[in-house]
């Protein structure tokens, strides 16, 4: 595929010289997490690095593969297969045209996170171009390269607002050789003892979430281990284990249906007490990341959150012209207004998409 990063370069520097601000978009499957993007100025331009795509360079002996940032995570994950390794962190589909570029940008990991790591444990370098047009390279290609890597990390969840990700180099994994799922009833008030429990024995458990009545834990790894667990633990073996957990890792799950209806995501401590609120619940990652479905507003939960040990956001739905992230100390507010003005200093990218004040 062509490499039109030039032309982003451009669009960037014209931007930039006319004032004005920028809009990023990949596949266009994620416009619904942050605020809605604003301007002083009036509408926003759009700029498409969704055209941006294709394997750069795949070394499966050594386990990384370089990408263009438009690459659709379908795309990705084919080349993988073919040589029987993974995307580890799991990337959640929104849509056939989800890109790794968007997966990073709004730190997206699936249902293994706990165990796996998440997207922003996998990224090894970048390429990114800054406010001023300049297009620069941090971190790199192998594993023990640390040179600009925490630069790499804070693109993660940073939702765009501090420049566009040309290219992206990751960590891949070889897939696991078995995977079962087991299942059975439990009440949610004994859920987070259970779960905790089984992820601190030395088993191979890669997934564990509950919703609905019903723990689910995954099992993936050297087919004799799996077995043994499975033989040990209680629990029914899921026939449709598999298709289960892709419904959580997509979103599809029938808990998370109703598209209108509020949804809210606590990541909080794994054994913190769930919040006694009016609605309903799905409990991923042994408990570290809650989803809650229900109307309520911010300021009412942050207080629940902070007492778990953890922060909550507005993931989807509800009012997204009001701040729909964890408030912020105004401590931590300069060192982020600081490092924003460091990449874009004129306040190009996504204005408002995080927070209102960056």
């Amino acid at each position: 595929m062509p490499d039109i990063s030039q032309q982003l370069q451009e669009q960037v520097l014209q931007a930039r010289s006319g004032k004005e601000k920028l809009s990023i978009v990949g596949g266009g499957t994620k416009a619904f997490m942050g605020r809605a993007p604003s301007s002083d100025a009036g509408a926003l331009n759009v700029l498409n690095v969704g055209e941006h795509t294709g394997i750069v360079a795949y070394h499966p002996v050594e386990l990384v593969m370089t990408v263009r940032a438009g690459t659709p995570l379908s795309d990705i994950e084919a080349a993988l297969a073919e040589q029987g390794q993974a995307l580890h962190f799991e990337p959640p589909h929104f849509g056939a045209e989800s890109t790794i570029g968007g997966t990073f940008a709004c730190n997206l990991s699936g249902p293994g996170r706990p165990w796996a790591g998440s997207v922003r444990d996998q990224v090894l370098g970048i390429r990114l171009l800054n406010g001023k047009g300049e297009h620069l390279r941090f971190g790199g290609e192998v594993m023990k390269n640390v040179a600009g890597y925490d630069v790499s990390r804070l693109q993660a969840g940073a939702l765009g607002t501090l420049g566009v990700m040309t290219e992206i180099s990751l960590k891949v994994m070889p897939g696991p050789a078995a995977s079962l799922t087991l299942v059975q009833d439990m009440a949610m008030d004994e859920v987070l003892h259970y779960m905790n429990s089984r992820a601190a024995e030395p088993k191979p458990i890669t997934a564990a979430c509950w919703v609905d009545g019903k723990v689910y834990l995954r099992l993936s790894g050297a087919k004799s281990a799996v077995e043994a667990t499975a033989e040990k633990w209680s629990g029914d073996v899921m026939e449709k284990g598999e298709a289960f957990w892709r419904s959580v890792q997509d979103m599809q799950h029938e808990f998370f249906a109703d598209k209108d209806e509020p949804l809210w995501r606590f990541s909080v401590g794994s054994t913190a007490a769930t919040p006694k609120i009016e609605g309903q619940w799905f409990i991923d990652w042994a408990g570290s990341q809650r989803w809650f479905r229900g109307t309520a507003e911010l300021g009412d939960l942050e207080p629940l959150a902070r007492t778990a040990g953890g922060q909550v956001s507005l993931f989807r739905g509800g009012d997204r012209s009001a701040e729909v992230m964890h408030s912020q100390p105004n401590a931590l507010k300069t060192i982020q207004q600081r490092v924003k003005n460091s990449f874009d200093p004129d306040g190009i990218f996504n204005p408002g998409r995080l927070y209102s004040w960056l």
